[in-house]
């Protein structure tokens, strides 16, 4: 079968994030225009520049993970296999057995940072033999994807994206194409992060990233506004179950949606900057809707980056405008990191899976505390409040560190 012949559809979704511990509480908390930042309560942070974050409160990995499992784990594969789980209920996928069918695939951009730097102190203050012969399989990024696998019995590709704050979206992509190519008939795709201790924090404000509105953390994140200064660090989770459209229905699956379009480029620009005027960006976005075989005009809603960053901001502008042309100005754009912050590599994961929420729900999702318009991002940016509109095509966009692009597109 040619791979255009293959439709990829959705049948189940999960997250875990600041503003809740499902996607649905995450999804009603938005639609509220609730704000997940706050002080952080992680760790002391008497000595650091920046004192608030994004942090997932109240979750507890026994609800997902047996006690030695979970101990032998680091916290951003807690947050997958929660998010992956809550997905593969949803889809009603039988993984009782094992599955040669099914795959996994789990990106991150930093994965077991807090073991990392736990185990940094361990050898310091207690000598190489005291560290843990677990930090290994805890530290990096592919143990997510290979712990949920075990979990669910999934034989199939299972491997890890690791591409910043593209992670989550490559992931989801990938599995896209996974599918088309007929290597699985099922995708368990994803993102998780767990990034908010002090090595993290300290690091991303040191190369003047971070926003450093500590008097008012949950108005510090404000995507495409004038007063932007820089990103909230934000940490969760989310996975998506892709299927063969006929795979799906042979089980008899509840499809939510989609998956039409994808689209992945680079800047080859900087490391940390994206190109002035989003170039890659725009060829990402054109990519994923001649793929779609879609039109600019036929996207009802964009679910932006929207960092909150000066540099991310105007030139995710100028993409959306390149790529989309007078249509860029018709399309409603929001961006959620305004009440979760960045999730980093889980951002792209997240924000797919509300993107969907907005299809199914009607409803598009606002970009809190826009408060003073910058003339460079002159775009429809849903401020505020969240807006009832019918869905059809929407659109996902994230991009990274290292000039990653990534562009999603679901249609019902």
């Amino acid at each position: 079968m040619a791979e255009r012949d293959v439709e990829v559809v959705v049948t189940g979704a999960g997250a875990v994030t600041p503003l809740g511990l499902t996607l649905a509480d995450t999804w009603r908390a938005m639609i509220e225009g609730c704000s997940g930042i706050d002080r952080i309560t992680r760790f002391d942070t008497t000595d650091h520049e920046v004192t608030f974050a994004a942090e997932v409160k109240g979750f507890d990995p026994l609800t997902c993970l047996e006690r030695r499992d979970a101990r032998r784990t680091d916290r951003f594969t807690h947050f997958a296999v929660a998010a992956a789980q809550e997905a593969v209920a949803q889809s009603g996928l039988d993984v009782s057995r094992p599955r040669s069918d099914v795959g996994v695939l789990i990106g991150s951009g930093i994965g077991g940072i807090e073991t990392l730097g736990n185990e940094f102190k361990v050898l310091y203050d207690k000598g190489p033999k005291r560290v843990s012969p677990f930090l290994i399989p805890m530290f990096i990024q592919d143990l997510a994807a290979g712990q949920l696998a075990i979990l669910i019995r999934a034989l199939g590709p299972n491997f890890s994206t690791v591409s910043a704050c593209t992670s989550g979206a490559h992931a989801i992509g990938e599995s896209f194409e996974i599918i088309r190519r007929g290597q699985a008939d099922v995708m368990v795709a994803g993102g998780s992060e767990a990034p908010i201790v002090p090595i993290g924090v300290a690091a991303f404000h040191n190369m003047r990233a971070l926003s450093t509105k500590n008097e008012c953390p949950k108005r510090a994140s404000r995507p495409f506004d004038l007063e932007r200064d820089g990103f909230v660090i934000g940490e969760g989770g989310a996975a998506l179950v892709l299927e063969n459209r006929r795979h799906a229905e042979a089980r008899g699956a509840t499809i939510m949606c989609r998956v039409v379009g994808y689209g992945s480029t680079a800047d080859a620009y900087h490391m940390t900057a994206p190109s002035p005027r989003g170039e890659g960006a725009a060829r990402a976005m054109a990519m994923a809707l001649e793929q779609a075989r879609l039109e600019p005009g036929d996207l009802d809603y964009i679910n932006a980056h929207g960092t909150s960053t000066p540099l991310n901001d105007q030139a995710e502008t100028e993409a959306m405008k390149s790529a989309l042309g007078d249509a860029a100005y018709r399309v409603p754009v929001s961006s959620t990191k305004s009440m979760i912050g960045h999730l980093l590599g889980a951002a792209g994961a997240v924000e797919a899976a509300v993107t969907i929420q907005a299809m199914l729900s009607g409803m598009i999702p606002p970009t809190i505390n826009y408060e003073v318009p910058d003339p460079a991002c002159d775009l429809d940016y849903v401020p505020n409040t969240a807006r009832r509109k019918v869905v059809n095509v929407a659109m996902s966009n994230v991009f990274a560190f290292g000039g990653h692009n990534v562009s999603l597109i679901f249609a019902r």
